[in-house]
């Protein structure tokens, strides 16, 4: 196992543990999808239309990138 593997599993770890504590302290804003739709207006138009070119385009990248 390298450090890379170690670094990226911490974080990877670090982020679902958040997650997790955020589904169970009940609070409204705290997980990552309330947070990013907060980041990104999805309630209204335009920052629907920014979010899904962004995950549209994040997610196409990202699958060139891993297969090629």
């Amino acid at each position: 196992m390298s450090t890379a593997d170690i670094i990226w599993g911490g974080l990877l770890a670090a982020g679902a543990g958040f997650e997790v504590y955020a589904l169970r302290n009940g609070r409204e804003g705290d997980t990552l999808s309330e947070r990013t739709r907060a980041w990104f207006r999805v309630r209204t138009r335009p920052g629907r239309a920014v979010f899904a070119v962004a995950w549209c385009g994040f997610a196409a990248w990202f699958l060139i990138h891993i297969l090629t």
